[in-house]
Formats: C-alpha cells, structure tokens, sequence
C-alpha cells in the first residue's frame, strides 16, 4: 500500500523565511502552507515539511534527494539560481562537483540554509 503512496519529506530549520526563499524562490517548489507546525512545500506530486527547531546540528548525510535525467543541466540550472554546489575532493567533476560512481551513476551535492544536505543523482 504504501509503494504507491505519495511521500512526504522532513527538514529541519532555524529560520523559515530562509528556507522559504531557498526552496521556493531557488528551487522552484510550490508553497502550500505555513503555520505553527511547519512550512510546506510540493516538489511534483511529494510534499516536504519544513519543520523549525530552535538550535540543531545539521546531519552529515544527505536527507533529501532528487533523481534527474540530465546531472550537468539541473547542476547548471541551480548554480544560474544562486545554489553553491558542494566540491567533495573525491569528485571527478571540479566544475560541478558531480562524483561518478564506479557503477557509471553520478551524483552532486549542495546544502540549504540551514546545512542540510541535499543532493541530485543521474543513475547509470
């Protein structure tokens, strides 16, 4: 039942007004809502909820992540939006900082305002 459920996602922020400019002005998402539990957003057919806490310590794992069909445009397209892509040493790509996989995939990171790591990922 809930392989063809729509999925819900969770953030944490610090600041809802930043992660609104981040997630709706720079990434595009659509705005659903704010009120004393979260900020919502849709992103295709999935809601992510912007939940604000106070002080937290952003994890060092990705928490969201995007399956595209084309990693060099989305990454270009997102720096032309003003998001800095993480540039991991480990990454073949310095100009983008997208790792190649040794399965052929590709994968890029960038952070919102809060540090939380978001990522975008072409699978081979």
């Amino acid at each position: 039942m809930l392989a063809s459920a729509k999925l819900a996602g969770f953030i944490v922020t610090n600041d809802y007004d930043a992660a609104r400019a981040f997630y709706v002005d720079r990434l595009g998402f659509v705005f659903v809502s704010l009120d004393q539990y979260a900020l919502v957003v849709q992103a295709g057919e999935n809601h992510i909820r912007i939940g604000r806490i106070g002080d937290f310590t952003p994890r060092q794992g990705t928490v969201l992540g995007w399956e595209v069909a084309d990693i060099r445009a989305v990454a270009k397209w997102l720096v032309e939006r003003g998001v800095e892509l993480e540039k991991f040493p480990f990454a073949q790509d310095k100009e983008f900082g997208i790792w190649t996989t040794p399965d052929g995939s590709q994968v890029a990171w960038f952070k919102d305002p809060d540090g939380n790591i978001l990522s975008i990922g072409q699978h081979a």
